[in-house]
């Protein structure tokens, strides 16, 4: 894990560098001169080579210190902490509404295979899977902002800071945004996991058996095909916390999406840097978690 970051932290440090573009004349504006430009560069320490701002900013990441951001004047840190709260509880959300729709109606659309049934749900999750997401967050809030008034359509105060969890309902629509393409996928998966296991030997042994159907279902099959589900749930709560800046824009959310997009247009690069290396990191966890959750699923997987 340890080489992987280390290759990682070279790739986003390089890749960020090469962002056309300059931070100092970003920040000044069309009417700064060029003195007051290399002033601010040279106060940001952008006026040394590459290498020795890649060593500088490492050090100080073994530290626990990402640096300072360019724009916020604040520790990258704590502004990245101050993003986190939306798009962690967005995810969170999200992965329970994905979860909870998914997984059943993929088990129920593998059972009735081939039947109208069948052919109904994979049609519409086919349709959900193709909806774009700045579409459908744009009717959910006409529909339910607007006209019914049952949710607010824009903003998150946060509850940390107010205590209020009533204040959640202000994610209702970004999480139904989110969870209804996602969930399609996840039905899709989960169906054509289901239907590889039914088709395997020691089922047809189990139905010889005379076991119950449900029994068959939810041990034999279910079971086996949990290991794909669950690395695609793993990775997609990964891609709800970081890449949802199409949704947060669409309903005006303070997340770490939107402060990716507006990092780079204002050529915050230890921003940029901080929050990838998050992301990387965070990619990282959540595989473990999946990989060891197999040796759980499977008893044929072991770790020695």
């Amino acid at each position: 894990m340890i080489p992987s970051l280390f290759l990682a932290s070279i790739i986003v440090f390089s890749f960020i560098h090469f962002i056309p573009g300059d931070p100092a004349a970003v920040m000044l504006g069309d009417m700064a001169t060029p003195e007051q430009v290399q002033q601010l560069r040279e106060a940001l320490g952008l006026d040394r080579p590459v290498y020795v701002q890649y060593v500088r900013w490492l050090s100080g990441v073994l530290r626990g210190d990402l640096g300072n951001s360019i724009f916020f004047h604040q520790p990258v840190t704590r502004v990245i902490a101050s993003r986190a709260e939306t798009s962690v509880f967005i995810a969170l959300i999200s992965m329970a509404l994905i979860t909870l729709i998914g997984i059943p109606i993929g088990v129920l659309s593998a059972v009735k295979y081939n039947s109208w049934l069948d052919q109904t749900l994979s049609g519409l999750s086919m349709f959900f899977a193709s909806v774009p997401t700045f579409w459908l967050g744009l009717n959910l809030m006409f529909i339910f902002a607007v006209m019914l008034r049952w949710f607010p359509s824009s903003g998150f105060p946060s509850v940390i800071e107010s205590g209020d969890w009533g204040n959640l309902r202000y994610l209702i629509l970004p999480c139904l945004t989110l969870a209804a393409p996602n969930s399609a996928l996840i039905i899709r998966l989960t169906r054509s996991s289901m239907l590889d296991v039914i088709r395997e030997d020691h089922v047809r042994t189990a139905r010889a058996k005379g076991l119950p159907e449900w029994k068959i279902i939810l041990k034999h099959v279910f079971r086996n095909a949990l290991i794909s589900i669950v690395s695609a749930l793993g990775f997609t709560f990964v891609a709800l916390v970081s890449g949802t800046v199409v949704t947060e824009t669409v309903f005006s959310l303070p997340g770490i999406g939107r402060l990716v997009v507006e990092s780079i247009l204002r050529r915050d690069y230890p921003v940029i840097q901080g929050i990838i290396l998050v992301i990387v990191l965070l990619y990282m966890f959540i595989n473990l978690l999946v990989d060891l959750s197999y040796a759980f699923l499977d008893p044929r997987i072991k770790y020695s």
